[in-house]
């Protein structure tokens, strides 16, 4: 079977009306799939202005706006409704991907498992420690739950780091889980695009540090700890300033946490990797994601990272060598990392340049390794695995049957 053969119905609760590092990676995914012959056929919200065009054909999923405070941005899928279902009997897909475990995604499972169509999970954030950060960390063990039925049911996953896949495998979520990890376009990040101009226009003289946070402002982010870090900072007298690159729901809050700081606003494109490269200290102390595309993205662009030692920047950041991992705290559930050890952790490169620019130097040759094609390759190459070995088994289980 070759990739051409491939008719693909892909899940995702947010294709292309927000932008966010997951979906980034299924339109990459697509757009390769596409140019190698396959059929793709994506469901998914949409919305009058999205942020972005998808790539492919784009079916509309039945949503509502996200019932939760701070993500009203965010569509919650509900379903496959007559339209979708009636689309799939058309499209005929071989594979299903699913890339959220939300309604939708449990009503395309069913919908497959009727079918007889093998289905492929992918991976992309760590939902089960979403509640900690709205004050609902005992609904933890509900979702775990929940997610692991979900995710037992397809015929396999991928996720995106070696540690996601050992922390999916401690929980039980599957045994059969491949690495799908991301790539980054050196086209846009890049310690060339260092630009001294723009810093200066934005406040920054030529001799300040400054650390980069990048990402959708909400507090699932670790904005929280990030603050409380910079605060242990300022107590040291620890010599700084703070860029922050995003936008999103908590950016008063962190504006009022953050006296100072430079808020540069949401930025995509070359205007993102001019942004990042400007910076001189990436800092990423969230727990919720599995892979951490803006991770990658600073260290192609130089900068040395000081980041939670999770799930995802646990499998990107050589400890010592590209920067520092920071162990996590607290009780299972509500791990964290400590601010203190944090601002432990940054201080060096805030008054070491030596240090910083051989840090950033070999995270920028370490991100050398991440190809998008190559990568890509290993989701198309899963799903002819899952589909050849779902038609061995159909073809047995009718030579049993002529048999008996």
């Amino acid at each position: 079977m070759e990739t051409s053969d491939l008719r693909i119905a892909l899940f995702s609760g947010n294709y292309n009306y927000t932008r966010d590092g997951a979906n980034q990676a299924l339109n990459r995914l697509v757009g390769s799939l596409l140019g190698k012959g396959a059929a793709v056929r994506v469901y998914s919200p949409t919305v009058e202005k999205p942020d972005f065009e998808p790539t492919g054909d784009l079916i509309g999923l039945p949503n509502v706006r996200m019932p939760v405070k701070g993500r009203g941005e965010y569509r919650l899928p509900l379903g496959l409704g007559g339209k979708v279902s009636r689309d799939l009997l058309k499209f005929q897909p071989n594979i299903v991907h699913l890339s959220s475990p939300d309604p939708s995604g449990h009503a395309a499972l069913r919908w497959a498992q009727d079918h007889d169509i093998p289905v492929l999970a992918s991976v992309h954030t760590r939902f089960e420690t979403y509640p900690r950060y709205y004050k609902l960390a005992f609904l933890e063990p509900v979702i775990v739950g929940i997610l692991r039925r979900f995710y037992n049911r397809c015929d396999a996953l991928v996720a995106p780091s070696h540690s996601m896949i050992d922390e999916l495998l401690a929980m039980k979520m599957h045994d059969d889980i491949g690495l799908w990890t991301r790539g980054v376009d050196r086209t846009v990040f890049s310690s060339e695009r260092r630009d001294m101009e723009w810093r200066r226009s934005i406040g920054l003289a030529d001799d300040d540090v400054a650390i980069v946070f990048l990402g959708r402002l909400v507090m699932e982010k670790g904005l929280d700890v990030f603050a409380e870090t910079i605060v242990q900072l300022r107590r040291r007298q620890i010599p700084h300033k703070v860029l922050v690159i995003g936008d999103g729901p908590a950016r008063g809050w962190f504006e009022e946490a953050l006296p100072g700081g430079i808020f540069a606003g949401f930025k995509t494109g070359a205007e993102l990797g001019r942004a990042l490269a400007s910076g001189d200290v990436f800092f990423n102390p969230s727990v919720t994601e599995t892979f951490g595309n803006v991770t990658l993205e600073a260290m192609a662009c130089g900068l040395p990272v000081v980041a939670a030692g999770a799930t995802g920047a646990s499998s990107l950041v050589n400890e010592g060598v590209t920067g520092r991992l920071v162990a996590l705290k607290g009780k299972k559930g509500a791990e964290a990392p400590d601010s203190e050890g944090l601002a432990e952790a940054i201080a060096p490169y805030c008054t070491d340049p030596g240090l910083r620019m051989a840090h950033g130097a070999a995270g920028e040759d370490r991100s050398r390794e991440y190809s998008w094609e190559a990568i890509n390759s290993i989701v198309a190459d899963t799903y002819i695995r899952l589909i050849e070995d779902r038609r061995a088994l159909q073809a047995a289980e009718a030579a049993v049957e002529a048999a008996a």
